[in-house]
């Protein structure tokens, strides 16, 4: 790992690197992860896709999702080689700001439970306020 991370907005341009990125991080697959899907996210103001960027690759994502009432944190991705330098918690600390800028009051994580690493990073995350809340459970329907 050669250069310095930046962290930047998400523009249509990089809807082929992230798709990239989520397939190399071993990020599960969904019916919206489609150019279509990321381009329909990219063209509303209330989501913001934020990419951790190196020599010119996409090596960390996060999605912040504001539904007027919650804000929403999604496809937290960081590339293998990229894993345990702090990148995850930058990128999540920027989807913080975003998503208080827009109004949150409270954020909810989507975390993969079948993913020891990522469960292991939220609940790392318990000091700054992130807790794991044993009282809700998640459905999903796909139209």
């Amino acid at each position: 790992m050669a250069g310095a991370v930046a962290i930047r907005r998400g523009r249509p341009e990089d809807i082929g690197r992230v798709l990239d990125l989520w397939t190399r991080a071993d990020a599960t697959p969904k019916p919206t992860d489609t150019p279509e899907g990321l381009g329909q996210l990219l063209s509303g103001p209330q989501a913001v896709l934020l990419l951790a960027e190196a020599d010119g690759r996409v090596v960390g994502t996060v999605i912040g999702g504001w539904d007027g009432w919650r804000g929403n944190i999604y496809r937290l991705a960081v590339s293998p080689e990229y894993r345990r330098r702090g990148l995850a918690r930058a990128l999540v600390a920027e989807a913080n700001r975003q998503l208080h800028h827009m109004g949150a009051k409270r954020i909810s994580a989507l975390v993969e439970s079948d993913h020891p690493w990522a469960t292991d990073f939220w609940d790392s995350l318990a000091a700054s306020g992130y807790r794991h809340d044993e009282r809700m459970r998640r459905y999903v329907k796909t139209l």
